[in-house]
């Protein structure tokens, strides 16, 4: 599948989208999107059935945020904070974690 599909708040995900939240690592990071600096935070829970994110455009006004719900019917709830589920699965997708900058969070 190489679409997000909107049905009300339940949404199907892509492998791509999938791919590329599960390569970001929990906590603070610095990184490129669309040739803008962003400083992105992701949080997990420790079941792993909430994630959310949350990024800012280091030089400007842009901001991405969302909440990711998996749930027990096997469904995905995605929750864009005042956006589209099409910004945010973009974001995802294109965001580039800068070299080193997510081992720097961890010290």
């Amino acid at each position: 599948m190489h679409e997000v599909s909107d049905i009300g708040a339940m949404v199907r995900l892509d492998s791509a989208f999938e791919a590329a939240l599960s390569k970001l690592s929990a906590g603070f990071s610095t990184g490129r999107y669309l040739g803008l600096r962003y400083g992105v935070t992701i949080a997990r829970s420790a079941d792993a059935r909430r994630v959310s994110l949350f990024a800012r455009d280091l030089g400007g006004t842009d901001i991405v945020s969302f909440n990711l719900y998996r749930m027990k019917s096997g469904e995905d709830a995605l929750r864009p904070c005042e956006m589209s589920s099409t910004k945010v699965v973009q974001f995802v997708k294109g965001y580039i974690v800068d070299a080193g900058a997510e081992d720097a969070t961890r010290s």
